[in-house]
């Protein structure tokens, strides 16, 4: 299914047409990778239109630029603002949004004093894997591709070259026929999916890992672990393996794209009873609720997209 496009970028300041949202060929980062970037959902709450978990979002933009020592010209409330500004102009209730910082200079390896230019986009919402996956599970297969190790690169940080490595483990898991890959890391540890992390269930335990084994620490991950927490389901925090995996009487994967979805079979192996369990549609349930503002308890998390019409933003000067 092709993706929609909305018709408001904002490009360096401010809001233009996408078609002219252009990017030099000789960029920085279209030869190297060297960008950074976000993934963020707006969803259709009680009060209008919310993002959920911006600040975290941002926060987490800002620690992957200096990682590649990246100074983003624009401060974190500039950003958020002109995230709502893209919400607002392209009408949008419920959308996905990518922040995009890069450096955009000469072909030199490294881009010392390149200018670095900042791009927001919006795709109006839709159901990334299918509500029917949401509903019955994927099919996943254990890629042949290994997640690379802190050593190699960053695993904490979300720089755009990085994803060559999970581009390589979906193509690989389509060929295979399956919905998704799996990856395991240097140790033969489960690490995560393309884009998603990992939880089991075993005996009413959730289990997941940490940075120890070579994931991104998403905020979908944050927000399973606090939830499942406060409605008093144990959380184990522990390294991953195919044992561990293969005798679980659930699995999810968790992201802002996907949001949550069951694990039906790992390479032909059902999880459990090959269908979604209680605690992993408790979770979904959860969650939902979380995102939507129907649960109080995390109004918090929720940052109301103005209904004002906005002004561009200048990039700041320190």
């Amino acid at each position: 299914m092709a993706q929609q496009q909305a018709q408001w970028i904002w490009m360096n300041g401010e809001i233009v047409p996408r078609e002219q949202a252009c990017v030099q060929v000789s960029a920085h980062a279209l030869h190297y990778g060297n960008g950074v970037f976000e993934g963020i959902r707006c969803y259709d709450s009680p009060d209008g239109p919310a993002l959920f978990r911006v600040d975290d979002h941002i926060d987490r933009l800002f620690a992957s630029a200096t990682v590649y020592e990246m100074k983003i010209p624009y401060s974190s409330d500039a950003l958020v603002e002109a995230i709502c500004e893209v919400v607002h102009r392209n009408r949008l209730r419920e959308c996905y949004i990518r922040p995009l910082c890069f450096f955009a200079g000469h072909l030199a390896m490294h881009p010392v004093n390149d200018p670095i230019e900042v791009a927001i986009i919006a795709l109006p919402f839709f159901e990334w894997t299918g509500k029917e996956s949401k509903k019955k599970g994927i099919r996943v297969t254990i890629s042949s591709w290994r997640k690379f190790s802190s050593s190699m690169v960053p695993t904490t940080a979300k720089g755009c070259g990085q994803y060559l490595n999970s581009l390589l483990a979906v193509q690989e898991a389509t060929r295979r026929g399956y919905d998704e890959a799996l990856l395991l890391n240097s140790d033969n540890q489960i690490a995560e999916g393309p884009a998603e992390n990992v939880f089991l269930v075993k005996d009413g335990t959730l289990l997941t890992n940490d940075e120890r084994s070579s994931i991104l620490p998403g905020i979908t991950r944050a927000t399973v672990v606090k939830i499942a927490r406060d409605l008093g389901l144990p959380v184990e925090i522990c390294a991953l393996d195919l044992e561990k995996l293969y005798s679980a009487d659930e699995a999810f994967l968790t992201g802002t794209a996907v949001e949550i979805v069951p694990v039906q079979e790992v390479d032909g192996r059902k999880i459990g009873s090959g269908v979604p369990g209680r605690i992993t549609e408790l979770i979904q349930e959860s969650f939902q609720a979380a995102v939507t503002g129907h649960d109080g308890r995390y109004r918090g998390w929720l940052h109301p997209v103005p209904m004002g019409t906005g002004q561009a933003v200048t990039a700041s000067g320190d």
